[in-house]
């Protein structure tokens, strides 16, 4: 039996193609170039766009003056159909305006004027080509990483049982006797049944930390988990992410791109903000979960897909159904189990747990694994609301570590509106049974005795004659109350 044969290197060189009227430019280009790269060469605007549809052309080098259109205009039609070939145009200084003035329209990467230097021409092409080249891995990685789960982009591996061990729902830092168990609780219930689940709660909850762990708890665990934030596309754009398209199907569609929904086939697909989509994408988001199956955009026939969705929305879904802006029998489909994730000022308790976890992770990632709390920043996290909830107080912590100095992080180092509780200013009372239920007893009167210097501060414009006498402290007894708590530095109002 015969070796099978080696592929050819030239088939893997760069497709260039040229485009000009005189066939005498067309071979001189086609000798300075051929040893470097595939080339295909054309007469006319009309032989080149035959020749763009059956290959992948890399870059395009295209003459200015040619019978019937210019090749600044043929460019540009380039640029609306086949918006991944790098374009380049020859001319010479005659028609340098027309070339400036169209350059931008067309996406022109670079002109060339004759008589062109040969030298010049091929290094020229050369870093058309690697631009090409840097764009096209760009746009696969950014898919891999949105269709990859965090533990392949983070640690570089597929183990499962690691994956199950990050998104456990034990996994979400809690106190005790935290609102968030019975959420986790009926979490870990529905995982195991194909039921469609809507996560609802304000932005930074954790809401996509809750659909992976249902994931992963799942019977699909072993297929992909993919997302896509529906807020963050417009519809068309959103179609051809979530349901994919052929080539061809729309101005910039040079080739079959695969959708979401069929990445996830077997597993699980996330929606975020599914509230924020418009009704008339609504109208195809029903379709394909009432027909199990998905039309690319441009495609003749449908393609079946298995897929679990799991959908969140900050919004208020059942008032959106009532006003008419979101549609009632695509929010029956979504919600089969409608979990909530209480906000962080709800569940005041969980503070401190979710900062130590956070502190850890930013002393490991910012090298500083030995840094600790100093106590009075437990007392200013227990007492700001976290209008921002997980997302925010994550912030503040990485910047608290980024800004300390030594082994603690003081409050000193803490955000302006955190130390002075503001946004939100939350008083005992306004606080209800929001009021700090973990920690040491004086760690909650701590946190207790924060917002009300807060409150009373604020109110006095921090004059701290008037918040003393009020308070029936002594100025120095203010001070050394406000140094405890890191509210010092401030002048009398």
């Amino acid at each position: 039996m015969s070796p099978p044969a080696l592929p050819d290197p030239y088939d893997s060189l760069p497709l260039v193609l040229v485009v000009d009227d005189e066939t005498r430019s067309l071979d001189s280009i086609r000798r300075n170039l051929e040893e470097d790269f595939r080339i295909l060469t054309a007469s006319s605007a009309d032989e080149a766009r035959g020749l763009l549809a059956l290959h992948e052309v890399s870059v395009i080098l295209c003459d200015q003056r040619m019978p019937g259109t210019s090749g600044v205009k043929f460019l540009k039609e380039v640029r609306e159909v086949w918006p991944d070939t790098v374009r380049i145009i020859i001319s010479g200084y005659t028609d340098s305006q027309d070339i400036i003035a169209g350059i931008n329209d067309a996406g022109i990467y670079q002109y060339v004027l004759k008589p062109w230097v040969p030298e010049h021409l091929l290094a020229t092409v050369s870093k058309a080509t690697e631009a090409r080249s840097l764009q096209m891995q760009t746009q696969r990685l950014n898919l891999e990483l949105r269709t990859s789960t965090p533990v392949l982009r983070r640690r570089g591996t597929e183990s499962l049982a690691t994956a199950r061990a990050t998104f456990d729902f034990d996994s979400l830092e809690r106190s005790e006797n935290s609102p968030l168990n019975a959420v986790c609780e009926m979490a870990a219930r529905v995982a195991r049944y194909d039921l469609a689940v809507l996560v609802t709660g304000e932005s930074g909850t954790g809401k996509e930390l809750l659909a992976r762990g249902i994931h992963y708890a799942s019977p699909r665990c072993e297929r992909a988990f993919v997302m896509e934030n529906c807020a963050a596309m417009t519809d068309t754009l959103l179609e051809s992410e979530l349901f994919g398209h052929k080539r061809g199907a729309f101005t910039g569609a040079f080739e079959d791109h695969v959708g979401l929904f069929q990445r996830a086939d077997g597993g699980t697909i996330f929606l975020d903000e599914i509230g924020d989509t418009s009704p008339a994408f609504q109208v195809k988001l029903l379709r394909v979960l009432q027909e199990g199956e998905v039309r690319p955009v441009g495609a003749s026939r449908p393609v079946l897909v298995n897929v679990r969705v799991i959908s969140a929305t900050h919004r208020d879904l059942e008032q959106d159904v009532r006003s008419g802006r979101f549609r009632e029998d695509l929010y029956y489909r979504i919600a089969g189990i409608t979990l909530s994730v209480p906000p962080l000022r709800e569940r005041s308790a969980d503070i401190l747990p979710i900062a130590d976890l956070l502190l850890v992770r930013a002393g490991q990632e910012l090298g500083r694994p030995d840094v600790r709390f100093a106590s009075d920043v437990r007392a200013n996290l227990l007492a700001y609301p976290w209008p921002g909830n997980i997302r925010e107080l994550k912030n503040e912590i990485y910047r608290a570590v980024a800004l300390s100095d030594g082994l603690t992080v003081s409050a000193s180092t803490l955000s302006q509106r955190v130390l002075h509780g503001q946004p939100g200013m939350v008083t005992p009372q306004q606080q209800g049974s929001g009021l700090p239920q973990g920690g040491t007893l004086q760690e909650r009167l701590d946190a207790i005795e924060a917002v009300i210097l807060r409150e009373t501060l604020l109110r006095l414009r921090w004059n701290k004659t008037h918040a003393a006498r009020e308070l029936g402290l002594s100025r120095v007894g203010l001070r050394q109350k406000l140094a405890r708590f890191g509210l010092e530095g401030q002048s009398d109002g």
